[in-house]
């Protein structure tokens, strides 16, 4: 990280995250960022999207999950409904 940086808060509760940050983080306009407080200070963290290889590698151990445990199609979908219809009542 870059040398430490100030910046400060407008009326509008606006900040803006110096240049060398931005370019460190990679940021660019329209970036998603969480901003969390513990009540003495603040994080503000970048939020990017996973790597499509980690996305399908997620998608392939569920697929053998569901496989080793009989799963199947009609049977999720079948929850899926139960879940919906308790959540209505």
């Amino acid at each position: 990280m870059s040398a430490l940086e100030v910046t400060s808060m407008s009326i509008k509760g606006q900040v803006v995250i110096p240049r060398a940050v931005r370019a460190d983080l990679g940021l660019k306009p329209g970036s998603k960022l969480m901003v969390m407080s513990d009540g003495d200070n603040i994080l503000i963290k970048p939020l990017l999207a996973p790597k499509l290889t980690v996305f399908e590698k997620l998608i392939s151990e569920s697929q053998a999950f569901a496989k080793r445990a009989g799963l199947k199609k009609s049977a999720v979908a079948t929850a899926i409904q139960r879940v919906r219809h308790a959540h209505r009542a």
